[in-house]
């Protein structure tokens, strides 16, 4: 009853009576003011005039699988949503629900993490009510050699979607950071399951810092959040669609091709350190180039001083800006 009683409200030109509520939903008057008290205690504001009725009256960013379904224009991906007040990782949930048979585009969003993870075994701070902290099922049917690229994909939904929702001059860092003024606002980690040549699933988890007030000191220099950089809270649930929109249409044009080919051009134009002196920071000993883009297999192409060409695969180094973090 409270998702229908919030639907309502959201629908309504105006204020919508008590009256009108309980014979839509064939319950008691007190039934719906207990329900309205529900909404407020959740963060919603609602108006309460005699003789008029109810009005919703801002727009907070409220997450919740009510709020999250209402948000979602998606075709298929997010469209079977999980919603948990804390987790451990959603990663984690993504992938027990996967091994219980769930369907591609199950999509489970948190509140808080306990255990957020981030590349390379580092974890990722998840505090309750700043951030965006979700991952979803893919289930593709080619080779496990192609699933690489799927990083690079929802890279570019979480820039867009940014871009979308806030107009902020957001970038990409090669291969999968997305920063704003020169800092960090979000972590992706793709996590798959083989089983000989095939692939059993993929998680595709995303870390957006939505409403992060402050950073610790040792990060404050390279991180940063949407809000702070606005000056003002973003509404989290239209992010969330937005990269679920996107990354549904990248994903599309990259199962034609099986590579970046029709997608790099886009990548490019939005690659923070295209055509910019990098250091790549590999095993064998770090290096400086330029920064030329992507090939088809998403790998930075790097020019070196003495025009020798590396294609550089992001399973095996880091690259950073020469004069700091991009």
């Amino acid at each position: 009853m409270k998702d229908k009683i919030l639907k309502f409200l959201k629908e309504a030109d105006g204020y919508i009576s008590g009256q009108e509520l309980c014979e839509r939903l064939g319950v008691s008057r007190t039934a719906v003011w207990k329900v309205i008290r529900q909404l407020e205690s959740e963060g919603y504001q609602i108006e309460a005039v005699r003789n008029r009725g109810y009005r919703l009256t801002d727009n907070a960013d409220i997450l919740n699988e009510a709020e999250i379904r209402a948000a979602m224009k998606s075709q298929w991906l997010g469209q079977h949503v999980t919603f948990l007040e804390e987790t451990d990782s959603t990663n984690n949930v993504v992938r027990r629900m996967a091994e219980q048979g769930a369907p591609e585009g199950t999509l489970a969003v948190a509140e808080i993490q306990t255990a957020g993870k981030g590349r390379r075994g580092r974890s990722w701070s998840s505090p309750k009510g700043s951030g965006i902290w979700h991952s979803f099922l893919l289930r593709p049917e080619f080779a496990p050699e192609h699933a690489s690229m799927l990083t690079l994909l929802a890279a570019m939904a979480v820039q867009k979607s940014v871009k979308d929702v806030t107009g902020l001059d957001c970038k990409i860092k090669w291969p999968n950071d997305i920063v704003v003024n020169g800092k960090k606002i979000c972590g992706i980690l793709t996590e798959m399951s083989t089983e000989e040549d095939s692939i059993r699933y993929v998680v595709v988890g995303i870390g957006i810092n939505a409403n992060t007030p402050d950073f610790p000191e040792e990060i404050r220099e390279t991180a940063t959040s949407l809000a702070l950089e606005l000056g003002h809270p973003v509404r989290r649930t239209l992010l969330i669609n937005g990269v679920m929109c996107a990354f549904e249409e990248y994903y599309r044009i990259y199962r034609e091709t099986l590579d970046m080919s029709r997608l790099k051009e886009i990548y490019d134009q939005e690659l923070v350190n295209v055509e910019r002196e990098v250091k790549v920071l590999a095993p064998g000993g770090d290096y400086t180039g330029i920064s030329h883009g992507i090939n088809n297999q998403g790998e930075l192409i790097v020019e070196l001083s003495d025009g020798t060409i590396r294609e550089v695969n992001s399973g095996e180094v880091s690259v950073r800006g020469i004069y700091g973090y991009v």
